[in-house]
């Protein structure tokens, strides 16, 4: 890729954006925006692209009815969705690993998490239905915890595992599942408290059956009692059994040759084997055991609506598993589907996971990148490296605290382990997904462009440089384009530098139709440098003025007379009056290398005069105005303040401002906030005042970065509120 040609319009808010971006020179291309002008959005319209999806064409959510029109070409040609990859600090900050924790590029994780998804779909749906016949609360769970032999097993294991038995038929209880197998255990703890009358009625239960002509039970523990009676009745319900001239014979020799017949002789052997005063003793102690205990309420309404089911409660868990036979069996069409469903898709799975395991010697090139470049109090492993070779298991991450009192890294769960972190450590813990996607990428040997959206935003210093250290690295693949962009000021100037950036520095600004453009980028090295050599022009001679009078209080003090002159000239004092712009012009030749033989051609203007004359003139450029040039900032915010000083002075005449030493447009405020009866608007505008204009503006190029982020707009507003104030 040589060169990338991006056509926005109406897309996140961005009514328009035009740049063709050169990669000639260098494979990365810096952008500083200002907050809100267009970071989030760009990188937002080339996530959409990424995907490749109709549905999530970039709109515009401002203006909903305006038509968005995207093109983005490489080389001339629409460039291939999958060649993008958008790293948004923020949405990283909120990434849901629900479904999988699976550690593998992102192609073959989305291609994982949809056939999980897939899967969890096909079940939920059977779970509704199966809810729907069980009346369980939780068949999920109920199914595993009945079923499952490993610590691993899932619902589908689970089936899978029982597939043969529930292709048989088995009898329907119809009960609500949890009146018997209650989530508290309180029916089992009733029948372990009372395992005596159980046995007394499966015995007395048993006894009736060996002396029944009907019913049977051997030594061996095989019955054919009344709920083997009952399968049989509902298995030749339908006649065909007898309509195809079959009969059965029982044991007495007596011939059967009708569902009806059938029907009714076991009615009556069930009714005497249930009726038998001996087994109704019995169970009316069982019913009084239990009397009327709330949570057992359930349990007792069963048994007094079919109590041949005590002689099973003897085997609790066996018969547990009978009840799910008898469930799933109403649902055995569903059940098979779902299993062959699972079936089909674990082939695709072991076929992922393969290749996953290929990508082994990625995983541990980006852990060992992260652990050592990377300053957070805690490491990164593997945790189950071995078995994701041996036993086909997916990869997952664990990090060890350092709690900085013990030598031995603490293991933390990830949920505890971002509790503990501060947000510029967990931006490092996220940093680590996008590190693997840009190192899988560079295994796979693809081509690709990377739109970075304030990564190291939150970061500390360590490891701020540690990103940009990987960048610089990054950038000598040629594989990798990269469109880096931050609203850090700092951060900004850092990657200029360390990346040696060229011709690819931009600043986003508006333009004069409201859109955006890319102008080349400014301040990347020393402002107060860059400024020096232009001090002949009239907006940068006025913005050296604090940085003059910083080197001077850092030379002579404050109690200088070139420190008090510089500080009348950005102040309303005594004498503030008389400063013209060749005094100004004579310290700046003796203080500044650049301007030993600085020469103007405005030297008889008094310098607070030139400050609000260029600050009325750079109003008047509106709409025209620069917004990235900071003398145009610099000049405003100083004729704001003075401004300021003289709409307070008007109003409070009083006020001996050789009495105030330091910090006087704050204290001035303060005064009028203090004074009789202030005026609301006035109050409202100075308040501006104190949050728009810096009030300390060193050499230190930090200190600039309020400006930088700030719209000339909003600033050429204030300076006009203000000095319709002061001229009323």
């Amino acid at each position: 890729m040589e060169a990338l040609e991006v056509t926005l319009e109406n897309c996140f808010g961005i009514s328009k954006f035009e740049h063709t971006f050169d990669f000639s020179d260098n494979n990365c291309v810096l952008i500083y925006a200002p907050n809100g002008m267009m970071k989030s959005s760009f990188a937002r319209t080339f996530e959409c692209i990424s995907k490749d999806d109709k549905k999530s064409v970039p709109c515009d959510r401002i203006y909903p009815k305006r038509k968005t029109n995207c093109i983005i070409k490489c080389d001339g040609n629409p460039i291939e969705p999958k060649s993008i990859f958008v790293a948004n600090a923020e949405s990283d900050i909120v990434a849901d690993n629900r479904i999988t924790t699976f550690l593998a590029s992102k192609e073959l994780k989305e291609k994982y998490d949809n056939i999980y998804q897939e899967l969890d779909k096909a079940k939920s749906d059977f779970l509704v239905k199966l809810k729907g016949i069980s009346k369980s609360t939780d068949c999920e769970s109920e199914v595993i915890s009945t079923f499952q032999t490993a610590e691993t097993d899932t619902l589908f294991s689970c089936l899978l595992s029982i597939e043969n038995i529930i292709r048989k038929a088995h009898k329907f209880y119809d009960f609500r599942y949890n009146d018997i197998f209650d989530k508290k255990g309180n029916v089992k703890k009733f029948l372990d408290k009372h395992k005596d009358l159980i046995q007394q009625y499966f015995n007395d239960y048993q006894g009736l059956l060996s002396h029944s002509k009907f019913f049977k039970s051997n030594k061996d523990g095989v019955s054919f009692g009344t709920y083997q009676a009952s399968a049989l009745r509902d298995s030749v319900a339908d006649e065909a059994f007898f309509l195809a001239n079959h009969k059965i014979k029982l044991s007495s020799g007596k011939e059967i040759t009708s569902a009806e017949q059938l029907q009714s002789i076991i009615d009556a052997e069930i009714t005497k084997v249930i009726n038998d005063d001996k087994l109704k003793s019995t169970f009316d102690k069982i019913d009084k055991a239990i009397g009327n205990n709330s949570e057992l309420r359930a349990f007792k309404a069963v048994l007094e609506r079919d109590n041949s089911i005590i002689p099973q409660l003897m085997t609790y868990n066996e018969f547990k598993k009978l009840v799910w036979y008898g469930f799933l069996c109403k649902l055995t069409d569903d059940a098979i589907v779902l299993i062959n469903t699972y079936k089909s898709k674990t082939a695709i799975l072991n076929d992922l996971i393969d290749k996953a395991q290929k990508e082994s010697r990625t995983w541990e090139t980006i852990i060992d990148i992260y652990n050592k470049r990377f300053c957070v109090p805690f490491m990164v492993e593997i945790k189950n490296k071995a078995d994701v070779i041996l036993k086909q298991e997916t990869a997952n991450l664990i990090f060890k605290y350092k709690d900085g009192r013990s030598e031995e890294p603490v293991e933390q769960p990830k949920e505890t382990l971002l509790k503990i972190l501060s947000r510029g450590e967990c931006r490092a813990f996220y940093t680590l997904q996008i590190l693997f996607e840009i190192e899988a990428r560079k295994h796979n040997l693809e081509d690709s462009l990377l739109i970075l959206d304030d990564i190291a935003d939150s970061f500390d210093y360590k490891n701020k440089y540690a990103i940009i250290e990987y960048l610089a690295d990054l950038c000598k693949d040629k594989k990798f384009k990269i469109i880096l962009l931050t609203h850090n000021f700092d951060f900004y100037r850092t990657v200029a530098s360390r990346l040696n950036l060229k011709k690819s520095v931009f600043m986003a600004i508006h333009d004069t139709n409201g859109g955006i453009k890319c102008k080349m980028g400014q301040y990347r090295k020393d402002v107060f440098h860059h400024f020096s050599k232009r001090a002949n022009e009239k907006r940068v001679f006025i913005g050296l003025l604090p940085f003059v009078r910083n080197i001077i209080e850092y030379s002579k003090g404050e109690q200088s007379t070139e420190y008090i002159s510089l500080t009348n000239c950005l102040h309303i004092k005594n004498g503030s009056e008389t400063i013209s712009t060749d005094d100004i012009c004579q310290l700046y030749r003796s203080y500044i290398h650049n301007c030993n033989n600085l020469n103007i051609d405005f030297g008889a203007t008094l310098i607070t005069e030139l400050i609000l004359q260029e600050a009325d003139v750079i109003a008047n450029e509106n709409p025209l105005i620069d917004e990235i040039l900071l003398e145009n900032k610099l000049v405003l915010s100083i004729a704001i303040r003075l401004r300021t000083e003289q709409l307070i002075l008007k109003l409070i005449s009083e006020i001996d401002t050789s009495e105030i030493p330091s910090n006087q447009t704050r204290v001035l405020i303060e005064r009028y906030k203090q004074s009789d009866d202030p005026n609301p608007k006035i109050l409202s505008i100075l308040d501006k005042v104190s949050l728009m204009t810096p009030e300390n503006i060193h050499v230190n190029a930090f200190m600039y970065e309020p400006l930088i982020d700030m719209s000339a707009m909003h600033l050429i507003t204030l300076y006009n509120e203000v000095k319709e104030c002061v001229e009323d």
